[in-house]
């Protein structure tokens, strides 16, 4: 076998595998794509489509996890709450097996109230970085971390360093 050939061989067996490794991200991308219009539009027949019954949700909003699209709601609830025309943006994904990392851009303005802080009218700006877990087409947990400190920051809650 000469260098062409085993070239031509590792190159094939590359594509090959990078065929294969997209198909599941693809649909990791489509479940992502619709858990993002889902948050952004609090549409809850959505969230009964991409979240499953059983998922469990840890917030650092709440001591307990969340459960099911009903417990999304409730922290979505919460955020439009403080943040009526709050949106998420999805910056970037890696995608592992049925893991995603993903970090998200947070856009608002502070309408109402927020951890007990009264409105301010600030517009805030925050990052967010979240694991989903996904069974069988739908997110069956997260693990979210939002940047609360850059939120309340940019509420006036706590000084800006």
């Amino acid at each position: 076998m000469n260098i062409e050939s085993m070239l031509r061989s590792q190159v094939s067996a590359q594509t090959s595998l990078e065929r294969h490794s997209k198909m599941p991200s693809q649909s990791t991308e489509s479940v992502m794509n619709r858990f993002v219009e889902f948050i952004n539009a609090g549409n809850e027949d959505l969230g009964r489509e991409v979240i499953s019954p059983d998922a469990v949700f840890h917030a650092p909003s709440h001591p307990e996890p969340l459960r099911g699209p009903d417990g999304y709601m409730e922290v979505i609830g919460m955020m439009r709450g403080a943040f009526p025309d709050v949106q998420w943006t999805l910056e970037e994904t890696v995608t592992e097996g049925d893991t995603v990392a993903a970090r998200f851009t947070m856009r608002g303005t502070h309408d109402g109230e927020f951890f007990g802080i009264p409105a301010s009218g600030s517009k805030i700006s925050v990052q967010a970085m979240n694991f989903y877990y996904l069974a069988d087409g739908r997110i069956v947990g997260e693990r979210g971390q939002p940047d609360l400190l850059g939120v309340m920051q940019q509420i006036g809650a706590v000084p800006a360093p």
